[in-house]
């Protein structure tokens, strides 16, 4: 499940005013499929964007999200399948981990807050975190109260004014780290489990070239749920490639795209024009930016002549530059070659992190 899918989901519901109700993971323990933060929305119908389980429980928690939208009360669930998952569920999904979820109710009365300001920053420019009270806590927030910080905003919907401080201070903690957590907050006595789960725009990929190769690099990213842009200097390139999933398409002199793109906005570019001048041009933009991540097609040695030519600047590209690009696979072809690409990218950028 990308991004896109459940801002788009989320969208569609909320315009004909339908109630929604937000399925979010706040703990794991042994084998499962999704972890801490990981988050689903579900209607009353049982029509759900997301996947929590890989599909083994998603059919008990439509249910009880029914119940939760008609009552208008969140509700925790918990599902042991290290237990007798034969015997308890009938599936026989053979998984071994425990899983805690909180239901919460989303409608139009409140406009769908936390999650309309979720959405925001789900498709904004910098990570932030929500923060859901789990249970009531004494003079303290009610369950479903929420917090949504982040870039120096913070949205506050439900929690006391004592508690604001106490909760955005772990909320920062989780954002430094990146990694959604559960931790029990106390403030003058009362204490209530909260979830702060991150909130990480996908990737902006800009891919430089327009050839017949590009099409499945744009494909696999916009699967992903990354947000690409498209710029080669060919017109007839660019109007004849399907590029129809790229969020947007230049057409510039490569010594122009400066004027074009804000280079600062994206997190990856793969240069792959197969013009040696313009991968030359390209190379010297990129390399003035901080992009975690630059892949340069083409063999070691086209690598090696473009670097030695590009001189100085080159400097600029240590650690980030990976040509040729993509990890070894083994594969032919566009499709494999927009395969191991997409995978390199993916390590470099979301490895190791709560994802997006």
């Amino acid at each position: 499940m990308s991004n896109s899918e459940l801002l788009n989901f989320f969208a569609q519901q909320a315009a004909g005013g339908r109630m929604l109700v937000l399925a979010s993971v706040y703990e794991t323990q042994g084998s499962t499929y999704s972890k801490t933060g990981a988050r689903m929305l579900i209607s009353p119908d049982g029509v759900f964007q997301g996947m929590l389980s890989g599909g083994c429980l998603e059919g008990d928690l439509a249910e009880r999200a029914a119940r939760v939208a008609a009552s208008g009360q969140p509700e925790q669930v918990t599902y042991d399948l290290g237990l007798n998952d034969e015997e308890l569920w009938g599936l026989g999904v053979g998984c071994d981990g425990l899983m805690r979820i909180f239901l919460q109710p989303l409608g139009p009365s409140d406009g769908y807050e936390p999650f309309a300001t979720m959405a925001r920053e789900l498709d904004g420019d910098e990570a932030a975190v929500c923060a859901t009270a789990l249970n009531d806590a004494g003079r303290g927030p009610i369950a479903g109260a929420s917090l949504v910080t982040g870039g120096g905003r913070t949205a506050n919907f439900g929690f006391p004014q004592p508690w604001l401080e106490a909760v955005e201070s772990v909320a920062q903690s989780a954002l430094s780290n990146g990694k959604s957590r559960t931790d029990r907050v106390e403030v003058a006595g009362d204490s209530a489990d909260i979830l702060f789960g991150v909130l990480r725009p996908p990737p902006r990929v800009l891919v430089l070239g327009a050839g017949l190769d590009a099409q499945p690099v744009v494909r696999l990213c916009a699967e992903l749920g990354w947000r690409v842009t498209v710029q080669d200097h060919r017109p007839a390139y660019v109007q004849k490639g399907d590029f129809s999933r790229a969020r947007r398409i230049v057409c510039v002199p490569a010594e122009e795209l400066p004027g074009a793109l804000d280079l600062d906005d994206f997190d990856a570019a793969i240069i792959m024009s197969h013009h040696l001048a313009t991968d030359r041009v390209y190379l010297r933009l990129v390399a003035e930016t901080g992009m975690p991540y630059v892949g340069l097609l083409g063999p070691s040695d086209r690598r090696r002549r473009l670097v030695q030519e590009l001189g100085a600047p080159a400097d600029r590209l240590a650690g980030r530059l990976h040509g040729p690009a993509g990890l070894d696979i083994g594969g032919r072809g566009p499709g494999s070659i927009a395969l191991s690409i997409v995978a390199e990218m993916h390590l470099q950028l979301i490895g190791g992190r709560d994802g997006y």
